[in-house]
């Protein structure tokens, strides 16, 4: 459910970044290279679909064992350099997910990456397999078939008697994908994710890949890393997943990435109470932690009134686990975040019932991909959905927050999957690139922690961390100058900085001008 955060969010993103206007090129450009495997010829016809914006459907192999099989299709996207005469190559980007739609978010983001490079490199992005554009993980045959199978009023579940129920719709989901998607389910991991990335890297041209990656990015950037270190050039992993973790057990996966959640929530409310009631609205009525606390456990009990939400409705508990699980990770959000649970802790649920509603739509949209991607990446459950009570809890046990949202949302459908995946990545990880892989994010972070960071440098063959003193989820959550710097040193000159350099954001949240480019 992470790649959620880039819709929601969207204006923050690299925030005061502007490209340089220039006229889009030719409505088809045909780039040929050699392909990854090193013995055909290949082409991408680029057509234009935007100014800069370059778009094509790319012909893979469903699976990688079998080139000569069946095909699948990748939407993929290019954003033109705006310095082409001192151009590098191109700049893949993995925004996160996991099965984030990039052609969307090049779309979004591609001027203000162009300007993090200076114009140096094609910003390049594809929409991973089973997501967006690109041949998709269907598990309904239709938007009304989906909106049946979900109910009018979808919830997660919070007590005993609504997980009972919820675990068999959870067992019907995972059917479903596999009776509508059961060929593509089989090969789908970040491995078959890691030869579409090399091969797309091959038909651009580049002999070495240039690669960000953000969150699940991560992931698919250590995985290629390793199966094909000698064609790495430079690698910027940011808001780090722990990749032996992560191609583990899925509820090891789902524990290591939550570890901090609570954590970040705790800070929220110290930053709220420091900022006072000129700049969080949840300030002002006495210390803040013990207010959400008792707010939490009233909801717990049972649901509060939202009169003026759109129809009037209830605020429950498993909406404002919602709500936290969006908007915690993006610092700009937390005013806004402040401002319901104030007017929650005084009877009315509204603002955060709305905002609720706004985001289910989306994460059942994107569940059958998200769900697809991570279960691939574990191994066949060895336990079966009806251990929810010992999981769930434990994953609660981790985070309050984000343990119920992505216990249910993850592991469930997980723990029933039918389809194991035919080709899992599952390391060494120690690989040595020529070039150090450049490995940071911030250091207060509720959706990847900074220890998966650390963990991973230490196991990376040739990695240098940098540390960001800031909190959310990506580096585009909380701009940081310093950090804008060195990603763009370290992609151009292949420089690094030192060792142990720690960069402050350029602005504290509830800042009124968080977000905004220093002076």
């Amino acid at each position: 459910m992470k790649k959620i955060l880039i819709a929601i969010t969207a204006a923050l993103a690299l925030a005061g970044s502007a490209a340089l206007a220039a006229p889009a090129t030719a409505a088809r450009l045909t780039t040929s290279s050699t392909a990854s495997n090193g013995t055909a010829r290949a082409q991408i016809a680029w057509r234009s679909c935007g100014e800069r914006l370059q778009c094509a459907n790319v012909q893979v192999p469903l699976d990688w064992q079998r080139p000569s099989g069946p095909k699948i299709t990748l939407a993929v996207i290019r954003y033109l350099a705006t310095r082409p005469d001192e151009r590098i190559g191109s700049l893949f980007v993995n925004f996160g997910g996991p099965g984030e739609p990039g052609v969307d978010d090049v779309r979004a983001f591609g001027a203000a990456l162009d300007t993090l490079v200076q114009g140096r490199f094609d910003i390049v992005s594809w929409d991973p397999r089973g997501s967006g554009a690109s041949t998709p993980v269907r598990c309904f045959a239709n938007a009304q078939s989906q909106a049946s199978f979900w109910g009018s009023d979808w919830q997660l579940p919070t007590s005993t008697a609504a997980s009972q129920r919820y675990v068999a719709k959870t067992v019907a989901f995972a059917k479903r994908c596999a009776a509508l998607s059961g060929q593509l389910l089989a090969h789908i991991s970040t491995a078959d994710n890691a030869r579409d990335l090399d091969y797309l890297r091959g038909l651009v041209g580049d002999p070495q890949l240039t690669y960000l990656g953000l969150s699940y990015g991560t992931l698919l950037g250590q995985t290629y890393a390793n199966m094909f270190p000698g064609r790495v050039r430079a690698m910027v992993l940011d808001s780090v997943e722990d990749a032996v973790k992560a191609t583990s057990e899925t509820e090891r996966a789902l524990a290591a990435d939550m570890a901090d959640s609570d954590l970040v929530f705790s800070k929220f409310q110290s930053l709220c109470q420091s900022a006072g009631p000129a700049r969080c609205a949840l300030a002002g009525h006495g210390p803040v932690a013990p207010r959400v606390s008792q707010l939490l456990a009233r909801l717990e009990r049972g649901p509060i009134p939202a009169p003026s939400a759109a129809p009037p409705r209830q605020l429950t508990y498993g909406d404002l686990l919602l709500d936290l699980f969006t908007e915690l990770p993006a610092p700009a959000q937390w005013p806004q975040l402040a401002k319901g649970l104030d007017q929650a802790a005084r009877g009315d649920g509204s603002a955060l019932e709305s905002q609720a509603q706004q985001v289910k739509p989306l994460l059942l949209a994107e569940l059958p991909s998200l769900v697809a991607l991570a279960c691939a990446d574990g191994p066949s459950p060895r336990q079966g959905p009806q251990a929810w009570p010992t999981v769930i809890g434990r994953l609660t046990r981790v985070s309050h927050i984000y343990g119920p949202v992505e216990g249910w949302g993850i592991w469930a459908p997980c723990a029933s999957w039918p389809v194991p995946s035919a080709n899992r990545y599952t390391g060494p990880w120690n690989a040595p690139t020529k070039t150090p892989i450049l490995v940071s994010g911030p250091l207060f972070d509720p959706k990847t922690p900074f220890a998966n960071a650390r963990r991973t440098v230490s196991r990376l063959g040739n990695a240098v961390l940098l540390t960001q003193y800031g909190y959310g989820h990506e580096f585009n959550n909380d701009p940081s100058q310093c950090v804008d710097q060195a990603f763009s040193t370290y992609l151009i000159q292949l420089t690094t900085p030192p060792r142990g350099t720690v960069c402050p954001s350029d602005r504290s949240p509830f800042d009124p001008k968080f977000g905004q480019p220093l002076p």
